[in-house]
């Protein structure tokens, strides 16, 4: 252990530690899937493209961060946790430029190997309906007409 790390010299004595802003930024997220082929062909049916620098993780270019594909036994003990095998907490969600989009993006989702959650519905902020790939990850997609596209692809807030 390096010098002074986890090592407390002066017990009860509150010290100001430096802040470090962390920036507003998601770089990568990684799913861990069963079966990495049948995964990497689901988003490719999509119309993804993406590589693999090792052939044990498959990544794909998003609009400012990266997408990544990792076998869930080995981002379990990766990531350190207990893989119970439930949902894990998280949706993913995709916004798109109309309602139509959302319906065109399910019935792709669904011709490619994915499952619908819930069909395309208006709610009052907006449009959304969502799909599951096949190892579960929940992917919501939204028209939200308080939102945009800038022009790098990024979505933006109004």
């Amino acid at each position: 252990m390096p010098r002074g790390v986890g090592v407390d010299r002066h017990p009860g004595v509150r010290r100001r530690l430096r802040s470090v802003a962390v920036d507003q930024r998601l770089s990568l997220l990684t799913l861990g899937v069963s079966d990495l082929d049948r995964a990497r062909r689901f988003y490719e049916s999509l119309g993804w493209s993406g590589k693999s620098p090792d052939g044990d993780i498959w990544l794909f270019q998003l609009n400012g961060m990266i997408l990544g594909l990792w076998d869930r036994a080995k981002l379990a003990e990766d990531t350190v946790v207990e893989d119970t095998g439930g949902w894990g907490g998280i949706t993913l969600c995709q916004w798109v430029s109309s309602n139509e989009e959302v319906d065109a993006i399910l019935t792709n989702a669904e011709a490619a190997g994915g499952s619908i959650g819930r069909p395309g519905f208006q709610r009052y902020w907006g449009y959304t309906g969502l799909f599951f790939d096949p190892d579960g990850n929940p992917w919501e997609v939204i028209h939200h007409p308080g939102w945009t596209l800038d022009e790098h692809g990024a979505t933006r807030m109004r």
